[in-house]
């Protein structure tokens, strides 16, 4: 089954960090990565830039409305993610548990599906 290990983590967060700190932790999450694909799990795994650089699009009656980012209402943003293949929810569940961002992230673990299934 496929999994996206989505990070969730605080908006503005990453400028609390000093450029050593942050390449730091970006390194250890490469690690990560590479660990997944050594186990043969890793499907893709990306960091996204923040949302300074962000756009929302909605279409509204036939025409796109496009919100440049920064977004005010944000609390939260999607910081990177991983895509895995395992055979379990427990199994996703249980590398979401070892990503390192999990210690100042959240990490939510979401199954691939049809949009139509309810659940």
């Amino acid at each position: 089954m496929t999994y996206m290990l989505l990070i969730h983590e605080p908006v503005g967060q990453r400028a609390t960090r000093s450029d050593a700190e942050g390449r730091a932790l970006y390194d250890r999450m490469l690690q990560f990565g590479a660990e997944l694909h050594a186990e043969g799990t890793l499907l893709g795994g990306e960091s996204l830039a923040g949302l300074d650089s962000a756009a929302r699009v909605r279409v509204e009656g036939g025409k796109p409305r496009v919100l440049d980012g920064p977004f005010a209402e944000a609390k939260e943003m999607i910081g990177g993610f991983f895509m895995v293949n395992v055979k379990s929810r427990e199994e996703a569940v249980a590398l979401a548990a070892r990503c390192p961002a999990a210690e100042w992230a959240t990490v939510e673990v979401r199954a691939l599906a049809p949009c139509y299934e309810a659940s």
